[in-house]
């Protein structure tokens, strides 16, 4: 049997031969040799036989898979987070939403990679008149993961930002920040273009990454209004590139707000969400927050 981990891509390829050549490889070096590749090839080499699937959900396999400060963020969990084995924190991770912190602050893992995924909760962002009554008031909702969601009753200024710090997120990855919001059977106003901004910042210097396209300068709430200008005209069709909105799998929609690539640099992402211009009023928009994910794909597959 051969075991040959393709060095740019990570991707583990294994033949066998003679099965019975596996018992000729120790667990230390087939658990060195997974750790540096990837969950998905680890779950793969899993399948291969009954021992090989020991040595693939060993934890000295899976532990490299989760951040490296795993273990000082389930600590800050709002609820006890129990495992058994890094597999299965790994894919807990990966598949439900770790409340952090005073509960307005999610934490989760891209299946694919382990990299870390964040929500700011609407209680966490800053919204123009949040705090008062007659503009907008805060609810529970059962689909939200959040204690409360922000309901926005009646304004003409509509402007939502966030802040969060780089260091939180995986270094050397390139994270999409997204409005996660839904609109009420009542609503009014809703059909505009907004403007977007995210930029990231180190110390008092701003950072603007030439090849990433860091702003999107118009999106829309609705899909049908995005639609509609999409077919109006040429002009138009460029500028809402990338700014229509979709369902997501969890019944709230999304529109993206921006790309940003984040190093080895101490620093703050500003995102920021606005329609200040028309000053048109409006009602209707339920805020959930905004997530903080890596760009790529996610990947299906067996454990």
């Amino acid at each position: 049997m051969t075991i040959e981990a393709e060095g740019g891509s990570s991707e583990l390829t294994i033949s066998a031969g003679n099965s019975t050549n596996f018992v000729l490889l120790s667990e230390g070096c087939v658990s060195y040799i997974l750790s540096h590749t990837s969950p998905r090839d680890a779950c793969r080499a899993s399948s291969i036989c009954r021992g090989f699937k020991l040595f693939a959900n060993s934890d000295a396999v899976w532990e490299p898979f989760l951040p490296a400060d795993y273990m000082d963020i389930i600590s800050r969990s709002v609820t006890p987070v129990g495992f058994t084995s890094k597999k299965e924190l790994y894919f807990r991770l990966c598949d439900s939403h770790l409340l952090l912190d005073d509960g307005n602050l999610s934490f989760s893992l891209n299946k694919k990679d382990g990299k870390k995924c964040y929500m700011l909760g609407a209680k966490s962002l800053s919204i123009a008149w949040q705090d008062t009554l007659v503009f907008w008031r805060w609810r529970p909702l059962p689909e939200s993961r959040f204690s409360k969601a922000a309901e926005l009753l009646a304004v003409c200024w509509l402007e939502i930002k966030g802040k969060f710090k780089t260091t939180m997120l995986s270094s050397e990855t390139t994270y999409a920040a997204f409005l996660v919001y839904n609109i009420g059977q009542l609503s009014h106003g809703l059909d505009f273009a907004a403007k977007t901004s995210v930029r990231r910042h180190v110390g008092e210097m701003e950072v603007e990454d030439e090849s990433e396209d860091v702003d999107m300068p118009v999106v829309y709430l609705k899909p049908s209004k995005a639609s509609d200008n999409l077919h109006n005209s040429a002009h138009t069709r460029t500028e809402v590139i990338g700014g229509v909105p979709h369902r997501r799998a969890d019944g709230w929609m999304e529109v993206e707000l921006g790309k940003f690539y984040n190093d080895n640099m101490d620093g703050e992402v500003d995102m920021r969400f606005m329609e200040t211009n028309e000053l048109h009023w409006k009602s209707g928009l339920i805020v959930e927050g905004i997530d903080i994910r890596p760009v790529d794909g996610e990947f299906h597959y067996h454990r």
